[in-house]
């Protein structure tokens, strides 16, 4: 009786373990195909793959743009007792570039909540680490912003950032439910804080893009217009207070507005980026680059124009503009109000620190100090860039089945239903 039992409950196991087995294989079709529901499958059909592919796209031709600076920069590091390969940057870049993208795709991969988490989290310790900047930091070329040294140099700025972006919005994501909660004198008062670190490193450049992500922000929440005028009025007034009190904000606006003083950068610039006319000189053919400062980084854009010519600088300001006009149109139809406000402070900034690096390139701006998008050589704004990014691909993943509606018209409905 109990070997028939036995044979009876060995029965079941086995005709229900395939049951089981098929409940928890999620994979219905071929690998990546439309009726594949694995963790990697529903990423692949929810990311933005035209986003994706216009930062593959920078990544690629930054690879190609390093590659025509690093001789520039290499022989100015280069001593009489030790020389440095001609493709030392482009090499290092590469490497940043392995293990940048990696990171950015597995944030990309992390759920809406647990990217807002990371964030926030990310914002608390990249904020501890800019307040020791001034007391432990390493000073390189007059600006003390990095931590450590070598390889392991870290400038906490730069991966603050996008952090800085999505938890703000989320604060402000809040006040849009209850306009009571005092959230946006808060935000104002970090990011006062962010700005008099920034200050005085000095880094006049992520001041601004820090201080211009939180007025975008505000703006998206629906501030009035009549605090906007009145932050607009204190913007124009820090601006002359910075020119009379900043001594660096002085010396280079100056240089920009009046011509006083040393304007070696940008003459040798503006020389660079028109030397080699429409179609360029061709890569490595380039001779003006070898008088640039930062060859491989701040004027970067500058080399493109030599040896790439004005048709590939036009290009790439195309492609940055292609990249802000996707992601703004995409949240069309997006309903969350922190996704609206996440994913528009991140595409902002990321645009914003491209057009400032091309306005300096191109004498439009002061001398910045500030990095091309994906383009410029640099560990930590390589980095830092590929977890900003990542966050906008993992905020704006969308289920293509899923039928949207228009905020705006959501917003409109809500107005009348008050009214």
């Amino acid at each position: 009786m109990n070997m028939d039992s036995g044979m009876i409950d060995g029965t079941q196991h086995d005709s229900a373990r395939p049951v089981i087995l098929a409940t928890r294989n999620k994979r219905r079709g071929p690998r990546l195909s439309r009726a594949d529901r694995s963790p990697l499958g529903l990423w692949f059909w929810e990311i933005d793959r035209v986003l994706l592919l216009l930062v593959s796209i920078l990544i690629a031709i930054g690879l190609v743009a390093v590659a025509a600076a690093s001789p520039v920069s290499a022989q100015k590091l280069s001593t009489a007792t030790a020389s440095l390969d001609p493709l030392y940057f482009f090499y290092r870049q590469i490497a940043w570039v392995v293990l940048g993208v990696p990171v950015m795709l597995m944030v990309s991969m992390l759920p809406k909540p647990q990217a807002k988490r990371f964030a926030i989290w990310g914002t608390a310790i990249f904020l501890a680490l800019l307040f020791l900047v001034p007391i432990v930091g390493t000073e390189v070329n007059g600006a003390q912003r990095w931590l450590g040294s070598g390889m392991m140099r870290l400038q906490p700025s730069e991966f603050l950032k996008p952090m800085f972006a999505v938890s703000v919005a989320w604060l402000l994501s809040l006040r849009m439910q209850d306009e009571r909660l005092p959230l946006i004198p808060l935000t104002f008062v970090l990011t006062g804080v962010i700005a008099l670190l920034l200050m005085a490193q000095p880094d006049l450049g992520q001041t601004l893009v820090f201080t211009g992500t939180w007025l975008v922000l505000v703006l998206v929440a629906g501030l009035s217009m009549r605090i906007m005028a009145m932050l607009a009025g204190g913007g124009v007034m820090a601006i002359v207070a910075a020119y009379f009190f900043y001594p660096v904000a002085t010396k280079r606006i100056n240089i920009w507005l009046f011509g006083e003083g040393d304007a070696f950068q940008v003459e040798k610039a503006h020389a660079a980026l028109t030397g080699g006319g429409l179609i360029g000189t061709g890569p490595g053919a380039g001779i003006a680059k070898f008088q640039l400062p930062e060859a491989h980084t701040d004027y970067i854009f500058s080399v493109i124009g030599e040896e790439l010519g004005l048709l590939a600088c036009i290009a790439i300001a195309c492609i940055y503009f292609a990249i802000v006009a996707r992601v703004l149109i995409r949240l069309l139809d997006e309903e969350d109000g922190f996704l609206v406000l996440a994913a528009t402070a991140l595409v902002a900034q990321f645009g914003g620190q491209a057009v400032i690096n091309m306005a300096v390139n191109t004498q439009l701006f002061p001398s910045k100090g500030m990095t091309l998008p994906f383009i410029s050589y640099g560990g930590s704004s390589m980095l830092a860039l590929c977890f900003g990014m990542g966050l906008l691909l993992s905020l704006t993943r969308r289920n293509p089945y899923a039928v949207g509606t228009s905020l705006t018209a959501n917003w409109n409905r809500s107005r009348h239903s008050g009214a």
